[in-house]
Parts: C-alpha cells; sequence; structure tokens
C-alpha cells in the first residue's frame, strides 16, 4: 500500500499541519513519552489527567478550539490493521510521541453507509508533528509506523466525546452508527467490534500495513 506523508498534497482533503506551538507540542510529546504506556493491543484513554493538566493544553485550547471545552487523552500501542473507521462531528486533533500512519477515507465516499476499503488512504506523521483530522475524515486507531514499535498520540477533541452513549431509539440509518457520545463507526466484518454489533459497513479487504513496513 503507498502510504503518503501528512506533508504532501494528498493529504489536504483529509486535514491539515498546525503550524507554531513549538514548546507546547514538546511539552505535550514528554507527557506522552513519560507519563503514557504502549500496551501490545490498542488503548484509548478520552481524557488523560497528566495531559489535561498541562499549562500547554490549556494554551493551545484557545486555538485548536476556539476556547471550547476540549479534552486531551490518547491511543497507544501497536497495530497495523483497519479494522473500522469512525467519524465526529468535529475534528480530531492528533500529535505523536513516535511516529505514526492514520488510515483514512473521506465521508463523501461512504454510499448506503457502506465504503469499500480500496478508497483508503495511509499517511505516515512524524513525531512531534500536530495535525488536525479533519470532521469529513473517517479515521480509527494509528498504525505504528515501523514494525519493531508501537505509537504513543494524543488525540485533542471536544470534550465528552467517545464517553459514555446516549439512549435513545434510533430514527435513521446513521443513528444506528453511533457508538460512543460524537463517534459514529463502520466496522469491518473481520474485526471484532462487528463482532461487538457495530454497524458493518467496510466493504473488501480489512487494510493491513505489516508488509509495507521495515
Amino acid at each position: 500500500m503507498k502510504i503518503y506523508n501528512v506533508s504532501d498534497p494528498e493529504f489536504v482533503n483529509y486535514g491539515r499541519i498546525i503550524e507554531g506551538y513549538e514548546e507546547e507540542k514538546k511539552a505535550i510529546v514528554e507527557a506522552l513519552k513519560n507519563k503514557t504506556p504502549i500496551p501490545e493491543g490498542t488503548d484509548y484513554v478520552a481524557e488523560e489527567k497528566e495531559l489535561q493538566s498541562l499549562a500547554a493544553a490549556d494554551k493551545i485550547t484557545n486555538s485548536l478550539f476556539g476556547g471550547s471545552p476540549m479534552q486531551f487523552g490518547w491511543c497507544n500501542g501497536h497495530n497495523t490493521k483497519l479494522n473500522c473507521l469512525e467519524y465526529h462531528r468535529s475534528s480530531e486533533i492528533n500529535l505523536g510521541a513516535t511516529d505514526f500512519i492514520l488510515l483514512l477515507a473521506k465521508r463523501e465516499e461512504v454510499e448506503d453507509f457502506k465504503l469499500d476499503s480500496s478508497k483508503v488512504k495511509a499517511f505516515f506523521c512524524p513525531a512531534g508533528t500536530m495535525i488536525e483530522v479533519y470532521a469529513t475524515a473517517l479515521h480509527y486507531a494509528p498504525c505504528q509506523a515501523s514494525l519493531d514499535s508501537g505509537f504513543q498520540v494524543l488525540v485533542g477533541l471536544p470534550k465528552g466525546t467517545n464517553v459514555g452513549c446516549p439512549s435513545f431509539t434510533p430514527a435513521n440509518t446513521e443513528d444506528k452508527l453511533l457508538r460512543a457520545t460524537n463517534k459514529w463507526l463502520i466496522a469491518h466484518p473481520d474485526s471484532k467490534e462487528a463482532k461487538d454489533n457495530a454497524w458493518v459497513g467496510i466493504t473488501g479487504d480489512n487494510i493491513d500495513i505489516a508488509s509495507d513496513l521495515k
């Protein structure tokens, strides 16, 4: 699979690199390295107090979400597969203490709540580079950038995202995709999420970039 860089023009329809805030980015990367684990699988924490309490986090909230309440969490571990794609009604901020790769697609490529995995593109993000992943970009857990390393990635979102799930009677098909607050998810049939009754909508191969890594 071709792996683009977030600095390549192909990324502009999925997100952007956030310039500036060098000292703040360094502080967040240091906290990720020293305060968060790298599990054998993949773990996600919606809000991490070691990140949330940073003065750097408070400062960049004004830029990233215009001062609206924001949560700073992480997604760390080891992964090379697509498995699922999710989206929010908001952008997501990512910043790696390690290099990482994102598997992304566009929401407009979803037809009848299904997406062919051939539409998915891979993007390499270097450690220390902060990116905004647009609300129109489907994404999920990061992938490691090399076979012998894991990943540590900041996940910045509006406060309350991925925490709990509203309880209501679905009024349309999209409502059936809702898996947590502000989180709509489409699963590949081979994923554990599909076995847990997530909406199965990814067709084609469950992409695995292991053979593309060194």
